[in-house]
């Protein structure tokens, strides 16, 4: 049975300045970095296991974002500009992928990391 599967990449955070595409200049990222060259053989090893990459992107570093805590009982939410002091790691990108979940679990292990992958079953709402 396929399922789709997301892959959550869990490391340091990184300069994603650099790759914005006014930054590139029309270069392509897997030129300029090993580990952005990483991401298309795993690209190719997901494909190469039959398997169906449905969405993919890397977030931009922590510095474009924050959390919040959601307020409760009709409290005010408290909401938190990076960095994150309470993690040294977060959530650096994700890939979707539609497969069996044998091969989920061995995409898991090939997914381009500096620490550690979490991978998820999606639920089906339909």
């Amino acid at each position: 049975m396929t399922d789709t599967w997301v892959f959550l990449i869990r490391e340091g955070d990184w300069d994603s300045d650099p790759y914005l595409p006014e930054s590139l200049g029309g270069t392509n990222r897997t030129e300029l970095n090993e580990d952005f060259a990483s991401h298309g053989r795993f690209q190719q090893a997901v494909a190469d296991l039959g398997a169906k990459i449905t969405y993919s992107q890397a977030l931009q570093n922590a510095s474009y974002g924050g959390w919040v805590k959601v307020g409760k009982d009709g409290e005010a939410p408290v909401y938190t500009d990076a960095p994150f002091t309470d993690s040294s790691e977060l959530i650096t990108g994700f890939y979707t992928v539609e497969c069996d979940e044998s091969t989920a679990r061995r995409l898991a292990a090939l997914v381009p990391s500096g620490n550690i992958v979490e991978w998820r079953k999606v639920h089906p709402f339909e």
